[in-house]
C-alpha cells in the first residue's frame, strides 16, 4: 500500500485532494523505494507464471527466425540492407556497391565480398542495459552517415557523424537532440531539431561539418507546434515544417543552397494541415483546406502556394500521403476502414489503384529512395499473412513477392481466419471490430481485445508472431476500431476527440458487449498503451464487470493533471487533442468526468496489470504509479499489479531479446485471466 500524502489543488473553484502527488518527484528516494516495492510485490504475485512466461518467450523465439535480412534498397550506388544474428539484440545495418540494376544476391548468415557495415547496433549498445537509434541519415552522395544515439529512453539523443568511406568518426559531437534530420545536397550541411524543457522540437539548427557554431534557422514560439525538417526524395528541397495538432506550415530551399532563406508555401491557417512533395516540374499538395478528408493538389515551384486541384475530396476516401516520383505518384488512402494505394501516372495514362486479394489487410509504401524508379517498393500484411514486401512493377501491373518474414516452426495461414464484426455503439455507429482465430478454435473463446483510439491513429490489421502463442492455446484476438482513431477517415477522429472522447470509451464497450452477445467471446481481456492505456482505464471505469483482466502499457491515465500543467512535455501541444482544461472550465469539467484516475469507485474490479518506464517522457511514469495505488486503497476485486521498467523509456526495453521477455510475460498473465486459472 502506497502512503497518503494529501496534496489539493484548485481549478475553475473546483478542489481536488490528490493523496498520490508525491509519486511524481523522481527525485525522492522513497518514490523509488516505493517503485522497486511495487516490482518485488509483482515478481512474488506472478511468480508461478514463470514457466509459463518462459515458454511462451521460447515460442515466441522458436518461431523468429533470429539470423535473417532485409529486402536490399536502392540508393544511389549502393544497395542498402539489413542483418540480425542470431544471439544479438540489435541490427546491423549494411550496404555493398551496386553493379547493374539488380539486386545482389544475399545469402542469410553469409557475408557478402564487398560488404560494408554502415552501424552495428550491437556495438555501439556495448553493456548498456537500453540503447536506441533516433536518426541515421546518409549524404546524398552515400559519403556520410549522420547517426544519434540514446541509453537512457528519455529520447534526447547525441549526434555524431562517419565518414562511410574511410570508416572515420569525425569529431562533431553534438548533444541533446530530437529524432530526425538532413542534409544538405552536397553533403556539408546537416540540420537537425532540439527540444525545450517540455520535450517540444522547436528549434531547427544547421550544422557544417568541421565547425563548432551550429546555425539557429528556425525557433518556433507557438508552443502549441513542433518542428522538423526533411529532405524531399528528389533530393531538391530541404523542407521545414511546423505542425500543431490541427494546423501545418511548411517551408521549403533550395538543398544547393543551403545557407540560403526557407520559402514559406502558405502561411498557417488554423485548422489547415497540408504538406508538400516535390514531383520534378512541380509540386504536389496534400491539404484539408475545405476538404474533410483532404484534397491533393498541384503547385508551381515559382509559387507553391497557388493550389490547382487534382484528386478533390471525398466523403468516402480519406487521403493519407503522397509520394513523388520523377515519372509517377503514388496516393497512400484509406477508404471503408482499410488503407489502399492509387498510382498516378505522369504520361496521361488513368490512374488506378491496385488491387489485393483478402478481406483485412494493411498496405503502403516502404522503403523508396529512389527518385527516377519503375518500380514501387510496398509493405503489406494482415492478420494471418506475415509482414511482406513487394515490388509492384508500373509498366507490367505485376507484385513481385520479395520477401515474406518466416515464421518457424511450420506456420501455416491456412489454420487461421480473420474477419470483420460491426458492434452498434451507444449512440448507433457502427464500430468495425477485426478478429482472427485459429479455425479449429470454437466459440465463445476468451479474448483478448486490443484498442487505441486517439491522435487519428490507426490499429491496421497486421500480423504478430507473438500472437500466435495466444490463438494456438485457443484465443481470438480482436481489435476494436474504435472513434477517435482514423480508420474510417477524418470523421472517425473528429468524433472522439475533445469534448466527445467519450465516444472512444463507450465504443470500446460495446465492442466487448459485442463480441459476447454474439457468441464470439467467454471472457474479455482488454488491452492497449500510451493513450490507448487511457482507454483501459475508461473502459473498465464504465464497465468493469465487461472484463475478465487488463492490460494497460504505460498508460495515460492520470491525463487530467498532465494537461493542467503546460511545464510537462507535450502539454500544451496536446491541448488540441484533449482541450484546455487549465484555462476552460467546462473542458475541466468533462475530463475530469472520465479520466481514469479520478474516477475509481468501490466496485468490483478485474484484475489489472500496468506496465511502466521509469524515463518515459511522453507517459510519466506516475500516472500508472498513482493509479495502481489508489485502485489498491479504493476498488475492490484485483489484484491490481504495478511493473516498472527502471532503466527504459515510452517504448520499453530495447533490445529484441528483452522485448521478447516483457511481451512473454504479459501474455502469460493474459493466458491465465483468459483460462481461468488462478487469481493471483
Amino acid at each position: 500500500m502506497a502512503k497518503t500524502v494529501p496534496a489539493e489543488r484548485t481549478h475553475h473553484g473546483d478542489t481536488v485532494i490528490d493523496e498520490y502527488a508525491w509519486l511524481t518527484n523522481k527525485e525522492d528516494p522513497e518514490t523509488i523505494a516505493y517503485l522497486e516495492a511495487e516490482n518485488a510485490y509483482l515478481k512474488e504475485r506472478t511468480a508461478h507464471l514463470a514457466d509459463l512466461q518462459e515458454q511462451v518467450f521460447q515460442e515466441i523465439k522458436g518461431r523468429t527466425q533470429e539470423t535473417d535480412l532485409s529486402v536490399p534498397s536502392r540508393k544511389g550506388c549502393w544497395w542498402y540492407f539489413s542483418r540480425t544474428e542470431e544471439g544479438k539484440q540489435y541490427a546491423v545495418s549494411c550496404r555493398v556497391p551496386a553493379d547493374g540494376d539488380a539486386p545482389p544476391e544475399i545469402t542469410v548468415g553469409e557475408r557478402l565480398e564487398r560488404e560494408q557495415v554502415v552501424l552495428d547496433g550491437n556495438e555501439l549498445a556495448g553493456d548498456s542495459p537500453f540503447f536506441s537509434m533516433g536518426t541515421s541519415s546518409i549524404s546524398p552522395d552515400g559519403t556520410m552517415l549522420a547517426y544519434s544515439t540514446d541509453f537512457t529512453g528519455d529520447e534526447r539523443f547525441n549526434l555524431r557523424f562517419k565518414n562511410l568511406t574511410t570508416g572515420e568518426q569525425l569529431p562533431d559531437v553534438i548533444e541533446g537532440i530530437f529524432y530526425g534530420g538532413a542534409w544538405s545536397a552536397d553533403g556539408s550541411v546537416f540540420f537537425y531539431t532540439r527540444v525545450d524543457d517540455a520535450w517540444r522540437p522547436f528549434q531547427v539548427y544547421r550544422h557544417t561539418l568541421g565547425t563548432e557554431e551550429d546555425v539557429l534557422v528556425h525557433e518556433e514560439a507557438d508552443e502549441r507546434y513542433w518542428v522538423g525538417i526533411g529532405l524531399t526524395r528528389s533530393e531538391r528541397y530541404l523542407v521545414l515544417g511546423a505542425g500543431s495538432k490541427i494546423t501545418s506550415e511548411v517551408s521549403i530551399l533550395d538543398a544547393a543552397d543551403p545557407t540560403g532563406e526557407f520559402q514559406v508555401v502558405r502561411p498557417r491557417k488554423t485548422g489547415v494541415e497540408y504538406g508538400v512533395e516535390h514531383a520534378g516540374d512541380f509540386f504536389y499538395v496534400l491539404h484539408n483546406d475545405g476538404a474533410r478528408n483532404f484534397e491533393l493538389a498541384t503547385a508551381p515551384l515559382d509559387d507553391p502556394g497557388t493550389w490547382t486541384p487534382l484528386i478533390e475530396h471525398r466523403d468516402d476516401t480519406r487521403l493519407l500521403e503522397i509520394d513523388a516520383f520523377a515519372g509517377h505518384a503514388v496516393v497512400h488512402f484509406r477508404r471503408e476502414g482499410l488503407t489502399g494505394l492509387r498510382v498516378l501516372p505522369y504520361d496521361e495514362q488513368p490512374s488506378y489503384e491496385i488491387d489485393f486479394p483478402e478481406p483485412l489487410y494493411d498496405v503502403g509504401p516502404v522503403g523508396n529512395p529512389e527518385f527516377v524508379t519503375n518500380r514501387l517498393r510496398l509493405a503489406y500484411t494482415s492478420m494471418v499473412t506475415p509482414a511482406s514486401v513487394y515490388d509492384y512493377d508500373l509498366a507490367t501491373h505485376e507484385l513481385i513477392l520479395l520477401k515474406r518474414k518466416p515464421v518457424l516452426g511450420g506456420y501455416d495461414p491456412g489454420d487461421y481466419e480473420q474477419f470483420r464484426e460491426w458492434a452498434t455503439a451507444e449512440d448507433g455507429t457502427e464500430i468495425p471490430i477485426s478478429i482472427v482465430k485459429r479455425k479449429d478454435t470454437g466459440r465463445p473463446a476468451p479474448t483478448v481485445l486490443y484498442g487505441y483510439g486517439s491522435y487519428e491513429t490507426s490499429i491496421d490489421p497486421s500480423f504478430s508472431v507473438p500472437r500466435l502463442s495466444l490463438l494456438d492455446r485457443g484465443f481470438v484476438f480482436a481489435v476494436a476500431h474504435v472513434r477517435g482513431g482514423g480508420e474510417m477517415g477524418r470523421r472517425w477522429y473528429d468524433e472522439g476527440k475533445l469534448t466527445k472522447k467519450k465516444n472512444t470509451f463507450t465504443d470500446f464497450v460495446a465492442a466487448a458487449r459485442h463480441l459476447k452477445r454474439s457468441g464470439w467471446s467467454a471472457e474479455v481481456i482488454a488491452r492497449g498503451g500510451s493513450a490507448g492505456g487511457l482507454l483501459m482505464g475508461a473502459a473498465v471505469n464504465l464497465a468493469p464487470e465487461e472484463f475478465a483482466g487488463v492490460v494497460a502499457e504505460v498508460p495515460f491515465v492520470d491525463a487530467l493533471t498532465t494537461i493542467l500543467d503546460p511545464s510537462l512535455p507535450l502539454t500544451v501541444i496536446e491541448w488540441d487533442e484533449w482541450g484546455d482544461p487549465l484555462h476552460d472550465a467546462d473542458v475541466y469539467a468533462y475530463m475530469k468526468s472520465y479520466t481514469p484516475y479520478e474516477n475509481v469507485d468501490e466496485r468490483e474490479y478485474p484484475p489489472i496489470l500496468a506496465i511502466t518506464s521509469l524515463n518515459d517522457t511522453r507517459v510519466m511514469y506516475h500516472e500508472p504509479a498513482k493509479w495502481v495505488a489508489r485502485l489498491r486503497a479504493t476498488a475492490r476485486g484485483g489484484p491490481f499489479l504495478l511493473k516498472t521498467e527502471m532503466g527504459a523509456g515510452h517504448g520499453g526495453r530495447s533490445g529484441r531479446y528483452d522485448a521478447w521477455h516483457e511481451e512473454a510475460f504479459a501474455l502469460s498473465w493474459i493466458i491465465e485471466r483468459g483460462t481461468k486459472g488462478s487469481t493471483a
